[in-house]
């Protein structure tokens, strides 16, 4: 756990009310960024092993541990309404966990809000909730409404500071055990919900991002419920089933193997692919091959790795070999945006590498965080059991 003292890094993202009705029922939402930041450094790879040693953890709805820090170093915020007429929340978009909740100090019940009386908690990497099952009118944009979608309603709450609540659209397996009295019994997530009443005819979800860019654009990308939209990325998505190990299927996880170049970094194994996991974590042991094949060195500052100007350009292309397609992370990719260096407590014109050591806790062999989809379109089917990927206009951008 951090001090509150520690600088936090928060991209926060929120849905604009101007929703673009895409083809064959999607309906995307613009996403829009702003930076905040709270006094001292914020340290990238202690907060994100904090996350996977959450996501690690089968225990994950108990809260019975001290947590302090703030939840991640991104925030990707989703602008709900909840009851009819609906209250608007700014909603944390989570796809490490599935539950839907907000504050019980800000909820406003409505004529459509009903308490079903039953208890609900959640642990987080840094936080937790805990409160009390309501059913309500969830809506997460026009004409995308839920009837009686299952909420938490939170009275006791940790590391989340003033945030209204959270959003999960992970797995809805995720949510089994976070009813106590229903410990066997899955929570359907807003997604599952507006599938299941015909609201969009796929349970899909399409997740764009790009690169940061200084000045930070307004638009930095967009949500898809019920499918993908085509004009955010190249050609075809291209999906993976999801990971059936016991580690990982609880999770968007998938099967990948690492090369740098031509040398093997990690082989095929199972990891997820995460929205609020900021960097690329990897095993101890594919870290070390990673640091040796680039010549980087570990910098305390920050605890990233470090490279030369020199050694930056004679990086070579991070290939994730996920089901028959390679994805490469250029050298561009692979750096943390030098604009940012000094808010993560690096030097202004240092170059730093966004591979982490996961260590030894994690039990997932890699986990893809939003610096990975920065550069790739990622499409969550429930459905089917699958991730999928594409190429963007910002795949092979230089803006790093």
């Amino acid at each position: 756990m951090f001090p509150a003292a520690l600088l936090t890094l928060l991209l926060v993202f929120t849905i604009t009310k101007s929703l673009v009705k895409a083809a064959n029922s999607p309906i995307s939402a613009p996403l829009t960024s702003r930076l905040h930041f709270s006094n001292g450094t914020n340290n990238l790879l202690e907060r994100d092993k904090a996350r996977v040693n959450t996501l690690s953890n089968s225990s994950m709805h108990r809260h019975n541990v001290p947590l302090t820090n703030e939840y991640a170093n991104y925030g990707h915020f989703l602008t709900v309404g909840i009851g009819n007429p609906p209250t608007t929340y700014s909603l944390i978009l989570d796809s490490g966990s599935a539950n839907t909740w907000v504050r019980a100090s800000n909820y406003v019940e409505t004529g459509t809000s009903f308490c079903t009386g039953q208890p609900v908690a959640v642990n987080y990497d840094s936080g937790f909730f805990s409160g009390t099952e309501w059913l309500d009118y969830v809506t997460v944009g026009p004409g995308l409404t839920v009837i009686r979608q299952s909420i938490g309603v939170a009275n006791e709450i940790a590391g989340f500071h003033d945030y209204d609540g959270l959003i999960g659209i992970g797995p809805v397996a995720m949510t089994v055990g976070s009813l106590r009295d229903s410990r066997t019994e899955p929570i359907p997530t807003v997604t599952d919900s507006l599938f299941g009443q015909g609201t969009i005819s796929e349970n899909v979800l399409g997740l764009f991002f790009q690169p940061y860019v200084n000045p930070p654009l307004e638009t930095t990308g967009q949500i898809t419920f019920g499918g993908t939209d085509p004009t955010m990325y190249n050609g075809n998505i291209v999906y993976a089933p999801t990971v059936q190990n016991w580690r990982s299927r609880k999770f968007w996880g998938v099967d990948s193997g690492i090369t740098y170049g031509n040398r093997l970094i990690l082989r095929s194994s199972g990891g997820i692919v995460d929205c609020a996991t900021t960097l690329i974590l990897i095993t101890t042991e594919a870290y070390q091959n990673y640091r040796l094949a680039t010549g980087a060195e570990y910098d305390r500052a920050t605890t990233l790795l470090t490279i030369s100007e020199d050694k930056y350009g004679a990086l070579r292309n991070l290939n994730f070999h996920i089901g028959y397609q390679t994805y490469s992370l250029t050298p561009n990719g692979q750096i943390w945006p030098r604009s940012l260096n000094t808010k993560i407590n690096g030097k202004e014109r240092s170059i730093y590498l966004i591979v982490g050591d996961r260590g030894y806790n994690g039990q997932h062999e890699f986990y893809l965080g939003y610096v990975f989809m920065q550069r790739f379109y990622v499409a969550y089917d429930a459905t089917n059991a699958r991730v999928g990927f594409a190429t963007t206009a910002f795949t092979r951008a230089t803006t790093n």
